[in-house]
């Protein structure tokens, strides 16, 4: 198992993962269209998203955090 000191790395990597798939594969349809290589073309974008996905929500999810427990009231 991984180390806890790692889960907002190991948070970041999933998030990065999942969201740059997802957004990418509905920005890649969305542009093409359902083209003989969209496959290909998708997985291209999705390796460029992801490389700038992580090292971004690696710095902007504490951010996030502290924006979110100051807008949620403590009961």
């Amino acid at each position: 198992m991984i180390s806890p000191k790692y889960s907002n790395y190991l948070f970041s990597f999933l998030m990065a993962l999942f969201m740059s798939c997802i957004m990418s594969l509905v920005i890649t349809v969305f542009n093409v269209g359902l083209v003989e290589h969209v496959v290909l073309i998708w997985l291209r974008a999705w390796a460029f998203a992801f490389v700038v996905a992580f090292p971004v929500i690696t710095v902007v999810a504490p951010l996030v955090r502290r924006l979110v427990a100051l807008a949620v009231r403590q009961v």
